[in-house]
C-alpha cells in the first residue's frame, strides 16, 4: 500500500477558532513537507451547501429532519474525493465533519434518537484524528460574529457541547483553546504530526460501521 495521508478533524462549537485553526495546522503541516489540504463543511458552494447557507442565515426553513439529511448529503457529496486525496498521499485537516452534524441536530431535542442522526453518516470516512476546540461559553458569546447565524445563542451552543461529548471516542483529543492562535496551532501540530507518521500504511476505514 502507498503512504495515505491522514484525515484530521477539528471539531467545537460556534466561534471556537475551528477555520483559522484548520488553515493554519495545513500550512505548517506543508512547511514541513507534509502535503496537505483543508476541508470544510458544509461545503457552500455545492448544490446541497446553496440549500444549506440559506437555512443558516435564516433566509428559509426546513424540518430538522430535512436538513440534517441535506447536510450529510454535503458531506457525501465529497467523500470520493476526499478518498482519492489520502490514498494520493494528503493529509487532509477538515473543520466540522459528521459529528458536528449528530450534535447540532440532537442538540435541538426534537424527539428523535441520537442513532437516527448517525444513520445517514455511517459509511463516510473515518477519521484518524479528531481535535476538539474547548471554549467555555463565556467566551464564546465575546467571540466577534457570534450570534450572526442560526444556531449561534449560547444555551443552544450549550446543547451542542453536550451532545458532542456522547460522540467521544479514542480518536478524540480534547484541546483547550482558550490560548494565543499561534500556541494552539503548535499544541495541535504537535497532536497531528505522529497521527501522519502512524497511519501510512493503514486502510482507510468507514465511520460507525
Amino acid at each position: 500500500m502507498n503512504n495515505r495521508g491522514a484525515l484530521i478533524v477539528i471539531e467545537g462549537c460556534d466561534c471556537s477558532g475551528k477555520s483559522i485553526q484548520c488553515r493554519n495546522v495545513v500550512e505548517s503541516l506543508n512547511n514541513r513537507g507534509i502535503p496537505a489540504e483543508a476541508v470544510r463543511f458544509p461545503d457552500r458552494t455545492t448544490e446541497t451547501g446553496h440549500i444549506i447557507d440559506k437555512y443558516l442565515k435564516n433566509s428559509t426553513d426546513l424540518p430538522d429532519q430535512v436538513i440534517h439529511l441535506i447536510f450529510s448529503a454535503n458531506r457525501w457529496e465529497l467523500r470520493s474525493k476526499m478518498e482519492k486525496l489520502l490514498m494520493n498521499g494528503t493529509t487532509l485537516v477538515v473543520d466540522r465533519y459528521s459529528f458536528s452534524g449528530v450534535a447540532y441536530s440532537s442538540a435541538k431535542k426534537n424527539g428523535m434518537d441520537i442513532e437516527w442522526y448517525k444513520s445517514p453518516e455511517r459509511g463516510l470516512l473515518k477519521p484518524d484524528l479528531v481535535l476538539f476546540l474547548k471554549l467555555e461559553p463565556n467566551v464564546i458569546k465575546q467571540r466577534k460574529g457570534f450570534g450572526e447565524e442560526r444556531y449561534e445563542t449560547l444555551e443552544f451552543q450549550e446543547a451542542v457541547f453536550k451532545s458532542f461529548e456522547l460522540l467521544t471516542d479514542d480518536t478524540w483529543k480534547i484541546v483547550d483553546a482558550d490560548t494565543s492562535v499561534d500556541k494552539l496551532t503548535e499544541n495541535l501540530v504537535s497532536e497531528v504530526v505522529p497521527v501522519v507518521d502512524r497511519v501510512k500504511g493503514l486502510p482507510l476505514s468507514n465511520l460507525w460501521s
